[in-house]
């Protein structure tokens, strides 16, 4: 993974390559050099997509949603233990 200064230190320097060139680009051809330019910069990142992201968080709802339900239902199983007789451990003699 690039680290973030450096993405943007290396962006920078490219894009300043392109606008500083000795001959002008044209906007198509600039436009299409930048974009690799940032696909290339993004490549070396630790992204996810949109689609990706989405999709995590409804797991991680639905996982918190399932561990909730699990501390409720063990908090009623203690509350019932709670309410039991206990037993006194001694062994029956005979």
């Amino acid at each position: 993974m690039l680290a973030p200064k450096a993405f943007l230190d290396a962006l920078s320097g490219h894009a300043s390559r392109l606008f500083n060139g000795e001959t002008p680009v044209p906007r198509s051809e600039f436009e299409t050099q930048f974009k690799a330019l940032l696909q290339s910069g993004f490549s070396k990142l630790d992204l996810v997509s949109r689609e990706e992201f989405d999709s995590q968080m409804i797991v991680l709802a639905r996982t918190r949603a399932r561990l909730e339900a699990l501390e409720a239902k063990m908090a009623e199983m203690e509350a019932q233990l709670a309410t039991q007789p206990k037993a006194s451990g001694a062994e029956p003699q005979g």
